[in-house]
């Protein structure tokens, strides 16, 4: 029996689609990466009995990343990022092993079916699913077929059925347009990233920002927020006046007519046009009109519609109305979410989804009324060929959503009902009045039939006084004119359901991630959301944008981001080459960052008017072990050590407090300790400053501490020896261990690893004086032991560092050749030879060596 391998994009939608296609009657078992699981059952394929493996990725398989030393920001200039730098395709998420758990699921399949999601996106995760599965898959025979595409736009049974039922191909030249877009966004936004987060971090310590980065997509989003915040701050009020004029209707009611000219900036004219018409008593009517209008259902909604309601109604942020979305999409309550499409096809069965709603406690009445009487179509909006508009496809209540999902499901069933309904129909009523010479205007306006605004009522007409019936050359008395004095007020800040506007108007990103371009601008502290969701834009996108504007605007105008997107789109369509797309945009994009680089002096201008520089920040906290003066402690993010004197910065773990560590330095370069905690009950660590930005040892990556190491913690409980760096450098060390047998007690044991007990193996025990920091500072040892009776022939020089209140000490201690264990502390072992042995010991006055860290690292890597 043949196999057939179907992936789908999450865990959840695999679950959904297998019970679908398998009637509920499946086998389930969990994948080799422990988050994937694999559904079994069998039926037919290509009209042969066949058995169905169905599983998942989560997300993107594969991620683009530059090759070896261009991942390190010190050892490459961001401008060979544009051409020079390899790339590489690399597991997303290497944890996941989702490469492995692919070819294990796929080995011995003979076909394989794709239900990744259908947007460009999806595309790009097929081919990257392929490339894992088909070298391990069954050869075919004679050309036969073996790759197929499932599209779908709801966890539906009907849908998920036809999608089995007319499957296809994956379309590569989608997937290009992502590895386009992938490819650009990773040159582009790293090699500007790069190049002004090392040059502004390393001037200013108030940035606040860990990461001072640049996005082809973000940065316009960016410059669309400070647009706004320059037009408010620029905005001068001008007064004005207007006239307002009160009739009475009758005895009970009175009407309060609007001004034809609207308002007047000159008082004067103002106050003249009051003199003229206070001498009025009545109010003549000039004309009267009565007119039935219509207000238009909404257009089927789309992504963009959906999380501009989102953001201004539902008080939900555009990443987080995204991801709820997603949600409830794979739970199967509504159509596939991402969409830029407001238009139903012909053929689209609108009475079903309805018919999911007719017993719901909160909208039953109106679809069942709306399924008896007729539906109305909707209207004819875009059609962007890509998905259906979003629809509800079941019913569901908020006890079963949960709050958040369920406001959002709430407001799509509702739309999709509304768009089904018939328009509001209302009667407009206008009358003209004269006054004197001046003319006013009174309008009313009577509900006739609510239409959808009866499911969505938050869109119903204003309710107004009706007006009295009267005809031209009717009169009423003038019961009070005055004039009113007001002020132009400035725009206020863009709100994200605006800025959604903004960006789909000008082609920036698409609408799936639209939401993240719009919360990296957030994470990056260049904008805050205020209340009413708007953006208000902070000290540091204020000058990055201007900066953009004085160096080159094209760098934020969002007119180049525009001609990318649509050069990716002919991608997708067929009709660009990606190589020639990629190359041209590429040398534009390079030509401008040299630019830019040559002309960052403008920026930086703008910088130092809002910015301190680094030596005057932060506060004092830690001693540096170069020159002994205090470092400041910077704590805007990234938070990081600064030493005014040697002009040096040292970054520190994020996300955390820093502070003194018992005033212990490190024996390796005489900086004090700080102690890194993440919280009340968090883990917190020892490191030095210096060692974790200049790993001193071969096995270290940069941000590590020898002192923050596992193996750098004493090996027994209750040491007063503070963990330094005697224990890190234990493993892979060919020395041999040193460890603790008790306090002020340190054995030279032969035996590797750590955790060997005493008297395995050849042994020194030397007594130390209490609280005594330990480094070796010899070569290799000079002979070999004889035995296990505790003789050594040979040496091996230990300095030892006594700490005291305020200052260190330095003693030699050693084992020359007949050393017996158990000498007494201040008994020199038979043999020792005394002075410096010949220019290796060290006598108790001497100075510790200038460059320790060169003989430490010698000898221990």
């Amino acid at each position: 029996m043949r196999t057939v391998l179907m992936v789908a994009e999450k865990p959840s939608l695999a679950q959904s689609i297998a019970k679908i296609l398998s009637r509920g009657n499946m086998s389930s078992r969990k994948g080799l990466n422990g988050t994937c699981s694999v559904h079994e059952y069998t039926g037919t394929f290509a009209g042969q009995p066949v058995r169905f493996k169905m599983t998942s990725v989560c997300g993107h398989v594969m991620t683009l990343d530059f090759l070896g030393k261009y991942n390190k920001w010190d050892k490459v200039d961001p401008a060979e990022l544009f051409s020079q730098a390899p790339t590489e395709k690399k597991e997303a998420n290497p944890k996941l092993n989702m490469v492995k758990f692919l070819q294990v699921e796929g080995k011995g399949c003979d076909y394989i079916v794709l239900w990744l999601d259908c947007d460009k996106e999806g595309e790009n995760i097929c081919f990257e699913v392929l490339d894992a599965v088909l070298p391990i898959m069954n050869p075919t025979h004679g050309g036969e077929k073996t790759v197929f595409r499932a599209r779908f736009s709801s966890i539906t049974d009907t849908d998920i059925c036809a999608a089995m039922a007319r499957l296809g191909e994956p379309d590569h030249n989608e997937a290009l347009s992502v590895d386009a877009r992938q490819e650009l966004d990773l040159r582009i936004g790293c090699a500007f990233t790069r190049f002004q987060t090392k040059y502004f971090q390393g001037k200013y310590g108030n940035l606040d920002s860990s990461l001072i980065s640049f996005g082809p997509c973000q940065t316009p989003t960016l410059g669309f927020c400070v647009e706004r915040h320059d037009k408010i701050q620029s905005f001068k009020p001008e007064t004005y006046w207007v006239l307002q004029a009160k009739v009475n209707a009758d005895k009970d009611r009175s009407l309060l007519l609007d001004w034809d000219r609207v308002r007047v900036f000159d008082r004067e004219i103002a106050q003249m046009f009051l003199n003229m018409t206070k001498l009025e008593k009545e109010a003549q009517v000039e004309a009267t009109s009565r007119k039935e209008k219509a207000k238009q259902r909404p257009l089927a909604l789309n992504t963009v519609e959906m999380l501009r309601v989102a953001s201004s109604s539902l008080g939900m942020g555009p990443q987080h109305a995204m991801q709820t979305a997603e949600r409830l999409y794979t739970q199967g309550y509504i159509s596939y979410p991402r969409t830029e499409t407001t238009h139903y096809p012909e053929n689209f069965d609108l009475k079903g989804p309805l018919r999911q709603q007719a017993n719901h406690p909160y909208w039953a009445d109106t679809v069942k009324r709306l399924l008896t009487e007729g539906i109305n179509r909707p209207r004819k909006g875009h059609d962007a060929g890509d998905h259906p508009p979003i629809t509800p496809m079941r019913s569901a209540t908020e006890a079963e959503l949960g709050s958040e999902a369920w406001r959002l499901y709430e407001y799509i069933t509702r739309h999709f009902i509304a768009t089904v309904s018939y328009d509001c129909k209302y009667l407009q009523s206008t009358i003209s009045f004269r006054i004197g010479p001046e003319h006013f205007t009174c309008t009313g306006k009577t509900v006739i039939s609510p239409g959808f605004t009866e499911i969505m009522p938050w869109q119903s007409v204003p309710l107004e006084e009706s007006l009295p019936t009267c005809q031209r050359g009717d009169t009423f008395a003038v019961s009070e004119i005055k004039m009113l004095e007001k002020q132009t007020n400035p725009p206020d800040y863009l709100t994200e359901a605006e800025l959604i506007t903004l960006m789909e108007k000008h082609g920036i990103g698409t609408d799936a991630s639209i939401p993240v371009h719009i919360n990296n601008i957030c994470q990056r502290n260049y904008v805050t959301v205020e209340s009413g969701r708007r953006l208000k834009p902070t000290n540091l996108g204020i000058v990055l944008v201007h900066g953009y504007y004085k160096i080159d605007a094209e760098l934020v105008l969002p007119t180049i981001r525009s001609a990318v997107e649509k050069q990716l789109n002919l991608i997708a369509q067929g009709k660009a080459d990606y190589r020639q797309v990629l190359g041209h945009t590429l040398d534009v994009f390079k030509r401008k960052f040299h630019y830019f680089v040559d002309s960052i002096a403008g920026m930086d201008e703008l910088m130092e008017v809002s910015f301190s520089p680094l030596a005057a920040t932060g506060k004092p906290l830690s001693r540096c072990g170069k020159c002994h003066r205090f470092m400041k402690y910077i704590q805007a993010k990234p938070s990081r050590l600064h030493c005014s004197h040697c002009d040096e910065t040292y970054t520190l773990p994020q996300n955390g407090t820093i502070k003194l560590y018992k005033e212990l330095r490190c024996p390796l370069d005489d900086f004090e300790l700080v102690l890194w905690s993440s919280g009340s009950r968090g883990k917190s660590y020892p490191l030095c400053p210096y060692c974790a930005n200049h790993p001193p040892f071969r096995d270290m990556k940069k941000g590590e501490c020898p002192v923050s190491w596992p193996q750098s913690l004493p090996p027994k409980t209750g040491c007063p020896v503070p963990p330094g760096c005697l224990w890190c450098l234990s493993s892979p060390c060919p020395a041999p261990t040193l460890w603790l047998d008790s306090p002020a007690q340190v054995e030279l044991s032969d035996t590797a690893g750590w955790g060997a007990p005493p008297g395995k193996g050849c042994t020194l025990s030397q007594r130390l004086p209490p609280f005594s920091i330990l480094t070796v500072i010899t070569g290799e040892r000079r002979h070999m032991c004889l035995g296990r009776g505790g003789i050594f022939q040979g040496s091996q020089w230990l300095r030892v560092t006594q700490q005291h209140r305020s200052h260190m000490e330095l003693m030699g201690i050693g084992c020359g050749s007949k050393v017996k264990r158990g000498n007494g502390p201040g008994r020199r072992p038979p043999g020792r030879p005394s002075g410096n042995d010949g220019g290796r010991g060290m006598k108790p006055s001497a100075r510790r060596p200038k460059d320790k860290m060169s003989a430490l690292a010698a000898y221990f890597v």
